[in-house]
């Protein structure tokens, strides 16, 4: 780190809140795997350790709550949280919102069909009448979120709506594209399930802090010291270990695949 950017650090924390540097930050969630999730009653995923790194590295202590995600939100613009975890920049929630501007990573919502009951789905015309399992909370992009012409279903969780998939309660469902395969594996779908390749939208996610005072330096110095971060070696392994591990269940699923008969 030069010696400028280590000032310009120093200086955004000085900025910061008694509150925000006496006590520990209460960030809200929900189950978005590969993300963030619980696993063994802990959290986990990429941009949890992404973001325990660097708050870390600021001096400031996290704890982790998963919740609804319509919950979360609320709990955020009612002050009883102090962050959310891979929200989109929505500017309706910029009233109580303030975003860390170096995003956390990028989803690509696509969708999934049960293989009993294909629809031949190639753009989002084709969605016309169509019942599209949803989550509560959740923006899909102007295309989709503005449409019409189908009938979005929300679902409590997002093994529910792999459930009323597989019922026939819905007709498709949408999310992204990881954790779509990581919650198909889960659940023991592959042969059940089959991901269409058109996608809906792709979004960055981010860091969203409670308007309080102090908190736009914490979103600035957060972001800061996420980019010096992406250029160590040391996100490069923590990106890699989740990139191979993907890798590896999607040669398991091609490998499956190919021995399974059409």
């Amino acid at each position: 780190m030069s010696a400028f950017n280590r000032l310009v650090c120093l200086l955004l924390l000085a900025c910061l809140s008694p509150l925000a540097q006496a006590e520990r930050l209460r960030l809200v969630s929900d189950d978005w795997a590969p993300y963030i999730y619980r696993q063994y009653g802990r959290p986990a995923g990429i941009d949890h350790e992404v973001v325990s790194e660097v708050f870390k590295r600021l001096g400031v202590e996290v704890d982790w709550q998963f919740l609804p995600w319509k919950r979360c939100l609320a709990m955020v613009e009612q002050g009883l949280a102090d962050g959310i975890m891979d929200t989109f920049h929505v500017g309706e929630r910029e009233s109580y919102l303030i975003y860390a501007s170096e995003p956390l990573s990028t989803v690509e919502f696509v969708l999934y069909q049960a293989n009993a009951r294909p629809h031949p789905v190639q753009r989002l015309d084709d969605l016309a009448g169509l019942r599209i399992g949803t989550s509560p909370g959740y923006t899909y992009g102007n295309a989709l979120d503005d449409s019409t012409r189908l009938h979005r279903e929300d679902a409590p969780t997002h093994e529910a709506n792999f459930g009323k998939l597989m019922l026939g309660r819905i007709d498709l469902l949408i999310t992204d594209r990881r954790a779509g395969r990581y919650l198909r594996q889960q659940l023991g779908l592959q042969d059940s399930v089959r991901e269409l390749p058109l996608v809906i939208e792709r979004q960055p996610q981010f860091l969203g802090l409670a308007r309080k005072p102090g908190r736009e330096a914490l979103a600035r110095a957060f972001s800061e010291e996420l980019q010096r971060f992406k250029l160590e070696p040391a996100y490069a392994a923590l990106a890699a270990r989740y990139t191979q591990a993907a890798e590896d269940f999607l040669d398991t699923v091609e490998q499956h695949d190919r021995s399974t008969p059409r």
